[in-house]
């Protein structure tokens, strides 16, 4: 992973290496502030902090857009839901790492990403199925950068 900055705190990371990832037509834009490495967000519209989780989840969205040429308006990143608790009136924010949509903006694939060091374990599926609960997507995606699972959720 390249990472240089300029008198301005912007660079461009052009490296995918570490994730088997290649950079086509896209760069992902991060900068230095207040000593804290940030990334931009496309989707969001704004720089957020760069984590490892995050360094992955923008490398699969930007592949998804350039290299497989999905459309950016039918992705959607932290994706806020809320799980209502049975036993109390109070009910628990979560956050699906991003979402897919088709062409008739239903939801179709939720993607939960982890850092490069953490495997992709039952944990992480089942972090997925219980956002999906809530959710009720057809697919779902697990990445963490050198790792791809995706499966279909089937319904009975």
């Amino acid at each position: 992973m390249e990472r240089s900055y300029s008198e301005s705190g912007l660079t461009v990371k052009r490296s995918y290496s570490e994730s088997g990832l290649t950079a086509e037509r896209s760069v992902l834009k991060t900068r230095l502030q207040n000593n804290k490495e940030q990334i931009f967000c496309s989707w969001r519209h704004r720089w957020v902090r760069l984590t490892p989780e995050e360094w992955v989840r923008q490398q699969l969205l930007h592949r998804l857009v350039e290299q497989l040429g999905y459309p950016a308006s039918r992705i959607a990143v932290e994706v806020p839901f809320k799980q209502n608790q049975t036993i109390s009136n109070d009910s628990k924010q979560f956050r699906a790492d991003a979402v897919v949509y088709d062409a008739t903006m239903q939801p179709l694939v939720l993607i939960e990403c982890k850092a490069e060091t953490v495997p992709l374990t039952r944990r992480t599926l089942d972090q997925a199925l219980t956002y999906n609960r809530l959710l009720a997507v057809p697919y779902l995606m697990l990445h963490n950068g050198p790792q791809t699972l995706m499966t279909r959720v089937m319904r009975v």
